[in-house]
């Protein structure tokens, strides 16, 4: 497989709780309105990411797949996924809240919905002043069954919630109670995996006046309770990478460039997402070079050995398996 920093065509959702941050700040091209997700790499049936650079350029992830197995995934993947990608790698907008909701772990999920479980991550780029992100239940002492009976006189007392800023970075294992908050900008790693369960969605109504579906049922059955708020505890250090998360289903370091470097990828047998966070950046592999800005995804093969950055200032969050 030609190995070289490959860029999909982002698929960008339509969200009631979506805003204008997606296109204004990360400069996504779309005549959508309220739009939540830019989703960047993405194996999920009817919407499989679409090479948008370089020799490879029209062809479908699966394509990939398919045709280069474990040059592009790395050998342990292609045996475990076969040739599903595993990872969903998004951009979030929220201009308001998003549902109090909880994904199911992979047993649930496979039982339920042969699918693999959801457990994801976020990453904070931007958020307006006093914006906040629930996370788990107040007291982990309550009763899960509280979960079938939450209103806006109650709901404060019921979730957890945590303030957020620039740079903050959170674990949010399946089970987890979790909701990002109105006037955040969030990147977000997680597994192959579309399964919600709606817990609380603010009382709101669509433009037909009609709720959203709520799932209390299955919510329940899939909350677990957690003593940690899972926040990343790191610190940056210049041209070197830090450890945001490491998991059975993925690892991400946030990896600081104002030089030039080049990494060593020989012994990793899997492939590596770049998404840029902050700032712009230059990334050669076999002397092929893109340009990374911030909102814009990579991904370098499996078969990769080596990948140099260059930049004056630039975050970027390094994903593999």
């Amino acid at each position: 497989m030609k190995a070289y920093p490959i860029k999909f065509a982002p698929i960008l959702k339509e969200k009631i709780w979506g805003g204008e941050k997606l296109s204004k700040i990360l400069n996504k091209k779309t005549n959508l309105k309220n739009v939540g997700e830019s989703w960047e790499i993405s194996g999920v049936e009817d919407n499989i990411s679409v090479v948008a650079n370089g020799p490879y350029k029209g062809a479908s992830l699966n394509d990939l797949i398919k045709s280069h197995k474990s040059d592009f995934l790395g050998k342990k993947n292609t045996d475990t996924f076969g040739e599903e990608f595993p990872l969903l790698i998004k951009f979030l907008d929220a201009k308001t809240n998003l549902s109090v909701q909880v994904h199911p772990d992979d047993e649930m999920a496979k039982a339920q919905h042969n699918s693999f479980g959801k457990t994801e991550m976020w990453y904070i780029m931007d958020s307006d002043e006093g914006a906040e992100i629930v996370l788990g239940l107040k007291d982990n002492d309550l009763d899960k069954h509280v979960l079938g009976n939450i209103n806006a006189s109650n709901v404060g007392a019921i979730f957890n919630t945590e303030q957020v800023e620039q740079g903050d970075s959170y674990f949010i294992p399946a089970g987890k109670i979790h909701a990002i908050g109105a006037g955040v900008l969030a990147a977000e790693i997680q597994q192959t995996s579309d399964i919600t369960y709606r817990v609380y969605d603010w009382d709101r109504t669509d433009t037909t006046g009609a709720h959203r579906e709520l799932h209390t049922e299955a919510a329940i059955k899939a909350t677990k309770l957690f003593a940690s708020n899972g926040k990343s505890n790191y610190k940056l250090e210049a041209n070197s990478t830090s450890n945001l998360v490491d998991c059975d289903f993925f690892t991400t370091n946030i990896f600081e460039v104002n030089s030039i470097q080049k990494r060593d990828y020989k012994s990793l047998d899997s492939f590596v997402i770049f998404m840029c966070v902050e700032g712009t950046a230059e990334v050669t592999v076999n002397n092929l070079t893109e340009t990374l800005t911030m909102g814009e995804t990579i991904l370098v093969p499996a078969n990769t050995d080596s990948v140099a950055f260059k930049s004056k200032s630039a975050k970027l969050l390094e994903v593999f398996i």
